[in-house]
């Protein structure tokens, strides 16, 4: 079954709690998952970040809005508990707890409302929440990342398609200068483009002392790299006496080349258009930085009070 959105878990969240002792957030994350029967699998499944489980952040933003709504209580941190407005909740049999159930309730209102009371003008530091109603706002955020990461890779495959094959070499050395290898982008640049045969393209030092070297070869294709080209890349290696190589190219390989390099004695790196322009953009190579959003949180440690 998927992972129950946060909405859904309010009202089991509610009832679980309905007991009236404290409860330690893990314990209600336990609890729901065994309610809802998730696999191991599924209470393991995380955010894209993988700094958080998704089904504990759910359960953490069910509590935070029911919390706003005066439904629950935190009487110390980590640690729930049902208050008396949430028993009354209960009491009334609600077949479902959601964001609209709970905008009955004032405070709550207030908690969400983009506009201060009695006035259509913003405050400084108001906003109206964006978020899709079946996730949490890190979800929102993560996904939307994703989403935009997925767009700057397209794009970028896209222009580094259309550069002429000059260019397209020159971006692979300065790539692989801005991940340590070959020296300088001089040194680099000397030595690329100037093997010419045997199917390699150039030489790299693997690292800045020059202790080995790297053949490479650089492909702007539009079709599937096949596994002869992969053969004939390994042969040229064999011939040179050369043990490492990286093939590069703006397509794809095939299920045969891959399966044919894992076999080899030759140690050789396969980079896709994909895996390529996703390094681009960890070093910063063909992109600039547009924006950075810092998403900080309450620093709990710094209200416990020292006991002397």
């Amino acid at each position: 079954m998927p992972i129950p959105d946060y909405q859904t878990i309010m009202l089991p969240l509610l009832s679980f709690v309905s007991d009236g002792s404290e409860h330690s957030n893990r314990e209600a994350v336990d609890g729901l998952a065994d309610q809802f029967g998730l696999t191991a699998e599924e209470r393991n499944t995380m955010l894209p970040s993988g700094k958080q489980a998704a089904f504990d952040n759910r359960v953490l933003w069910a509590k935070s809005y029911m919390k706003k709504a005066g439904l629950l209580e935190s009487p110390r941190r980590g640690v729930i508990k049902i208050s008396d407005r949430g028993r009354e909740v209960l009491k009334k049999n609600p077949p479902r707890i959601d964001r609209h159930f709970l905008e009955q309730f004032e405070e709550y209102r207030v908690f969400m409302e983009p506009y201060t009371h009695g006035s259509e003008k913003k405050t400084k530091n108001q906003i109206a929440p964006v978020e899709q109603p079946d996730i949490t706002p890190e979800e929102s955020l993560e996904y939307g990342y994703q989403r935009l990461q997925q767009e700057l890779s397209d794009e970028l495959l896209s222009q580094v398609k259309t550069c002429s094959p000059r260019f397209f070499e020159n971006l692979v050395v300065e790539l692989l200068v801005k991940m340590g290898y070959g020296g300088s982008i001089k040194d680099a640049g000397e030595a690329i483009g100037k093997s010419g045969d045997e199917g390699l393209d150039g030489i790299i030092k693997e690292d800045r002392l020059g202790l080995d070297v790297i053949y490479i070869q650089a492909k702007k294709w539009e079709g599937t790299i096949s596994r002869p080209e992969i053969q004939k890349f390994a042969g040229a290696l064999q011939g040179r006496r050369a043990k490492k190589g990286i093939f590069i190219t703006t397509s794809g390989f095939s299920k045969e080349a891959l399966e044919y390099v894992s076999k080899i004695d030759n140690k050789i790196s396969l980079l896709d258009g994909l895996s390529l322009v996703q390094l681009m953009i960890e070093h910063n190579l063909g992109v600039s930085l547009f924006q950075t959003y810092e998403i900080k949180k309450v620093d709990s440690d710094y209200f416990e009070e020292e006991l002397f």
